[in-house]
């Protein structure tokens, strides 16, 4: 029976870890996030804010519906039937796409009057509306 006799040379390569791989996948990592990290960053909009105030618009008051508690409609203080009121909302819509609407009604308003001036104003695609409250 021989036995096999090993030297000690062979035993100290075996104990010693070669980081020589290692180092390399490292560096190679490394370069990868240096290269796509600017392109990452060019992405971004940033929007400055420039050195001149804004242009403020005139602020325009919205026009006003109101409903007293007998169903009397009345559009910016002016009486008005539901047809007329259709009618001069449409103007108004047509002079100002951007027109906006309040509309107020008394506590005992009949509801279906206050329906009908909502269905109105959808009809008309006013979409800036406002319900008033005491």
């Amino acid at each position: 029976m021989s036995l096999k006799k090993t030297s000690r040379s062979q035993h100290s390569s075996l104990n010693e870890l070669n980081i020589t791989p290692l180092l390399d996948l490292v560096f190679v990592l490394l370069v990868i996030f240096i290269i796509t990290t600017p392109q990452m960053m060019n992405n971004l909009e940033i929007n400055l804010p420039s050195g001149k105030p804004p242009v403020q618009k005139p602020k325009v008051e919205p026009t006003r519906i109101e409903v007293s508690a007998q169903g009397q409609i009345t559009l910016d203080n002016a009486p008005v039937t539901p047809s007329q009121l259709k009618e001069k909302l449409a103007a108004l819509k047509a002079a100002d796409p951007d027109l906006g609407v309040v509309v107020k009604g008394a506590d005992d308003t009949d509801y279906q009057i206050m329906v009908s001036i909502l269905d109105t104003l959808r009809q008309l695609d006013i979409t800036k509306m406002g319900m008033a409250t005491d």
